[in-house]
């Protein structure tokens, strides 16, 4: 059975518990987890809820830092962060925690910011994934755009650590690739891209805009939780985070029930 989850950047607005109750009665069967939003009680309601937990993201998500986002500048204090989310999500059971490179060309750093995340992950029982960021915007998150870089990258730190796969960052990589490395994914992120896109964050819903999912899924054969994840700039007119959340999440299990549904 095909299951969905949403993950919590989508309703940026609103809190952990009310991210929940929406999900849940969108027909949504988990949630992807942001730390940002973790609350004291967040566990006992996740607990109740019923929902799974889909791939789950840092509070600062990469080793580098980042030009488009507060947080430490010193990348092992980033690291640390990183593995006290690890720790502090475990009890939810997350499908993995993912974590980006950041920009630069410190890649010894990075190296050794992945065998010490995976380190930790090992030892606190959860799957921690690198995602590589689509090329058009790298520069401000990462130095691997694709699941073959990724993949090196993992490799050359000789890390036990997965691959994310989100559609609207690879969606034009060849596809090949994710035959390639299908067994190290241990996430898969949907979101479709709008033509033109506009900036960084700039998704729209799957079946909104040009990506061909067919293709994609089918080489995925994906059996985990697709995990709808839309980020949205509030500066734009018609940005999703402006829409009412409950209709939004409404939408986006029936539009990526139709996606996948199409690629059978």
């Amino acid at each position: 059975m095909t299951r969905f989850s949403i993950s919590q950047i989508t309703t940026l607005t609103q809190s952990f518990a009310d991210d929940l109750d929406v999900y849940g009665a969108a027909g949504a069967d988990g949630i992807g987890i942001w730390e940002m939003k973790l609350r004291d009680d967040s566990l006992e309601r996740f607990r109740a809820s019923g929902l799974e937990a889909a791939a789950a993201i840092p509070a600062v998500p990469s080793i580098l830092p980042l030009p488009l986002m507060e947080g430490p500048e010193d990348p092992a204090e980033r690291i640390e962060a990183i593995c006290a989310c690890v720790r502090r999500l475990a009890p939810f059971g997350p499908a993995c925690v993912l974590f980006l490179t950041g920009p630069g060309d410190d890649r010894a750093t990075i190296l050794e910011g992945i065998r010490t995340i995976a380190d930790e992950g090992r030892k606190s029982g959860v799957r921690v994934a690198v995602e590589p960021i689509q090329r058009q915007f790298a520069e401000h998150w990462t130095i691997v755009s694709s699941l073959d870089e990724a993949a090196q990258l993992v490799d050359e730190a000789n890390a036990d650590a997965g691959l994310m796969y989100d559609v609207w960052h690879l969606w034009r990589e060849p596809i090949e690739q994710i035959a390639r490395h299908r067994e190290r994914i241990y996430g898969v992120h949907l979101a479709d891209w709008r033509e033109p896109t506009r900036n960084t964050n700039d998704r729209v819903l799957p079946g909104d805009g040009i990506v061909d999912y067919a293709p994609i899924l089918d080489a995925l054969r994906w059996d985990g939780l697709f995990d709808l994840e839309i980020f949205s700039d509030p500066e734009l007119t018609d940005s999703l985070w402006k829409d009412d959340p409950r209709e939004l999440a409404r939408r986006g299990i029936a539009q990526m029930r139709a996606a996948v549904s199409a690629s059978d």
